[in-house]
């Protein structure tokens, strides 16, 4: 009785295959369309035991976003569908007038040229998604780089287009990938920025428009590509922001150096050493000068925080950010964009605990890690001023936070509560008007789905009525 293969030997029978397959299209047969010519002739013909070298140059980038504070992102799209689901989709790419990034698969490629040529004549890109679109996360280095390899040789030869970057199925890397990639000749190996599922996408589609963002879609798995193309325009042109080719997004990122090689990073350390601190507690200057300052709390999307900082650059005023590093870690990129318009950076710690109900080691580890992150984003040292979550504060954990190198603890006299949903513009507006006064630290947040964006041009131009002057904190209180 014959032998049954099991799964795993079929699946290891149909990868060598495909790669004899794009080692015959290579060799210039046509076993898709030459039904005459048995499979694996040209396989038979061409030598497919050549050992593997592994490269031992320097690696290809891995690139999950782009480092920039220009108001661009790019589209790309992964996978090859249908000829018509493709044609559609060009002519939405068309109609919003958007040039994307296409990550082909080899195979598809060797089976509709033409297609690939059409992506690429209507002015989008056309980069490498693998021969057989598989994980390479756990192939050994042998497989990754012909997988690479093939398909960089039958996107060239079939389509006559050189690539310069590389996605695996998975979206992410390995070092073994990144050094595949560099030894087929790729700049780089491209993550992505947005790893939500479908539905998540397009349901908080505005989160994802980020500055040096890269946005991915499935074209064979996504049934709504056309939909949600105008969706992610219509996000973005609501932003300000604009997509454009992956190539001219990363050709525009900024250096940047690694956290720790940055002047003040260990401004900020874990000192237990409590007990003889001093510190620094202010929440309003008693100067009684007619100046108050703007600060805002906590982390918002790009479209929420973009508009704070245009409506604060239409007025020319300098307000204090206090960040929450968890979200600054997620998109450095706002984070720089704040401090190179000229605002305080804070640290308002890592993921907004309430420092009263923490132990000091707790609560230093959240200091501590907010200072490298934001140190990281901003590329400089911080503002060393500390706001604490939700304003909780006693002597103890003044002392603590003290002791970590933020000498400076603030808080703030005027409150709206405007992080409250139910809050409308005007009712935020009309408290701060009310409750400002000579040297006021006004509160505010930059939280996503609240009115304070709405309120901030009636906030600033009612209290510069009043003869007040904006200034940043660090300007009221100084270092």
């Amino acid at each position: 009785m014959p032998k049954k293969i099991g799964r795993n030997q079929k699946s290891f029978l149909f990868s060598i295959a495909m790669a004899m397959l794009a080692i015959a299209v290579l060799a210039g047969c046509a076993p898709l369309h030459d039904r005459g010519q048995p499979f694996g002739y040209a396989a038979q013909k061409t030598k497919t035991t050549q050992k593997i070298i592994r490269y031992t140059g320097e690696k290809s980038k891995g690139i999950p976003f782009v480092y920039t504070t220009k108001r661009e992102l790019a589209l790309t799209f992964n996978g090859m569908a249908d000829s018509k689901k493709m044609k559609q989709l060009l002519d939405a790419l068309d109609k919003q007038q958007i040039k994307a990034t296409f990550f082909l698969p080899g195979m598809r490629v060797a089976e509709e040229p033409n297609l690939a040529k059409e992506i690429a004549a209507r002015g989008h890109e056309v980069e490498n998604n693998t021969l057989n679109l598989l994980d390479l996360s756990k192939l050994p280095y042998d497989k990754i780089s012909s997988e690479i390899k093939l398909a960089k040789d039958v996107i060239e030869k079939k389509a006559g287009i050189k690539t310069r970057y590389v996605r695996t199925k998975s979206a992410t890397y390995t070092d073994d990938i990144l050094l595949a990639a560099a030894g087929a000749g790729h700049e780089a190996v491209i993550s992505t920025s947005l790893k939500e599922t479908e539905e998540q996408k397009m349901r908080y589609v505005r989160k994802y428009i980020n500055r040096g963002g890269i946005i991915t879609m499935d074209t064979v798995e996504s049934k709504q590509l056309a939909e949600n193309v105008a969706l992610l325009a219509r996000a973005a042109n609501d932003a300000g922001y604009r997509f454009v080719p992956l190539k001219d997004l990363i050709a525009g990122s900024q250096e940047r150096k690694p956290a720790e090689q940055i002047e003040g990073y260990d401004a900020a350390k874990i000192n237990l050493d409590v007990q003889n601190v001093t510190y620094r507690y202010v929440q309003r200057d008693e100067s009684d000068k007619p100046q108050i300052a703007l600060s805002f709390d906590d982390w918002g999307s790009d479209a929420t925080v973009t508009k704070i900082l245009d409506t604060l650059d239409k007025y020319q005023i300098k307000a204090s950010f206090f960040l929450r590093a968890d979200g600054v870690a997620k998109n450095p990129n706002l984070a720089r964009a704040i401090y190179e318009a000229g605002h305080d950076v804070a640290n308002h710690t890592y993921s907004h605990p309430v420092l009263t109900k923490i132990t000091v080691a707790q609560m230093q580890e959240e200091i501590v890690k907010a200072h490298q992150i934001i140190t990281g984003a901003i590329q400089q040292k911080p503002t060393m001023y500390f706001r604490p979550p939700t304003g909780a504060i006693n002597d103890n954990t003044l002392k603590a936070i003290s002791a970590t190198g933020y000498h400076t603890i603030t808080n703030f006299d005027v409150d709206p509560s405007d992080y409250m949903k139910t809050k409308t513009a005007d009712e935020i507006a009309n408290i701060v008007i009310e409750k400002t006064k000579n040297g006021s630290v006004i509160l505010l947040h930059m939280l996503d789905d609240i009115k304070t964006v709405d309120a901030l041009p009636t906030i600033i131009e009612k209290l510069q009525e009043k003869g007040y002057t904006f200034v940043k904190m660090s300007e009221m209180f100084g270092s």
